[in-house]
């Protein structure tokens, strides 16, 4: 599932559904419950017999960890939807529904918007992504967090197929990206193209979200003034659906992708404020951060506004 559309990440933001599970709204006490240390961002277009499986995959490998799982169904005309919804009362999950496909770049920012996590995992929704990796790259991000200058508020922890199961066109086209992107932006990352990376949420939100930005999540987090580092991750076959996309768009696109970001890196960069004084700054309006992602919320099983 790629990108399709000029401005498509507004466009979702606007056209986008929300579905809940009633038991992520409040605790067993009726109050708002605690936000979950970490949400599962899937992205999905037409992956029907993989939502249950992979579902239950997430859930084992967090077992123990609070979690919740946000699925966004980027304009699906399979039976996506009611794999969700039956997910949905199985699970700590909610999901988004695109009125029309808008692309992965475009659901991931919708699913992180939507997420209320401190840590965001994506992985991409065809079961190749193991989530058993998970856990590692949690606590990789966790111990950079906690340690003192290690800038681990603002680390993305990137998973490297070092096997990749994959067909040999995939395989090489994504390893001659690879180089020409390492090359050209010099974000020493060897598998952008992973879906399977974690980061902190208010991370993903500061940087700049455009069509395709999946891609460049390493360049955009170092211009940003943030960390990279890889981890080898397991990578395994596709064995139910098809791929929704095919290799020579993908590279196609990513081209013009590629020079697009590159312009971006020569941009001038933020400053990084050192020191601030003076009087307090105004608190920040009660629920500011879970209004910024703008998606309507109406109750489970709703069918998407038309």
């Amino acid at each position: 599932m790629e990108a399709a559309t000029p401005s498509a990440a507004g466009r979702a933001t606007r056209d986008a559904t929300a579905h809940a599970d009633p038991g992520t709204r409040a605790d067993a006490r009726g109050g708002p419950a605690a936000p979950p240390l970490v949400s599962v961002v899937v992205p999905v277009r037409n992956e029907a017999p993989n939502i249950l499986p992979l579902v239950a995959e997430i859930e084992a490998a967090l077992a123990g960890v609070p979690h919740e799982i946000v699925y966004v169904d980027d304009g699906s005309t399979d039976e996506t939807p009611a794999r969700l919804a039956e997910a949905a009362r199985q699970a700590p999950l909610r999901f988004l529904r695109h009125r029309a496909s808008c692309g992965q770049s475009a659901a991931v920012v919708s699913g992180v918007k939507a997420a209320r996590g401190r840590f965001i995992a994506t992985l991409d929704g065809d079961g190749q992504n193991d989530p058993a990796d998970i856990p590692a790259l949690l606590a990789r991000a966790q111990a950079a967090a906690e340690g003192a200058g290690a800038g681990g508020d603002r680390l993305l922890v990137a998973g490297h197929r070092t096997k990749r199961r994959d067909t040999w066109t995939k395989r090489i086209s994504s390893r001659i990206a690879n180089r020409v992107r390492a090359r050209l932006l010099g974000d020493a990352t060897p598998d952008t193209g992973c879906g399977l990376k974690l980061f902190p949420r208010a991370l993903f939100l500061d940087l700049p979200h455009f069509d395709h930005m999946h891609r460049f999540l390493p360049a955009l987090v170092l211009r940003a003034g943030g960390q990279v580092v890889s981890v080898p991750v397991n990578h395994r076959p596709r064995l139910r659906g098809a791929s929704n996309y095919g290799t020579l768009d993908r590279l196609a696109v990513g081209v013009f992708d590629l020079f697009g970001v590159a312009w971006l890196q020569r941009r001038g960069r933020r400053p990084e404020i050192e020191a601030a004084g003076g009087a307090e700054p105004a608190a920040e309006a009660p629920g500011g951060t879970a209004r910024s992602a703008g998606l309507p919320a109406e109750a489970a099983g709703a069918e998407p506004t038309r």
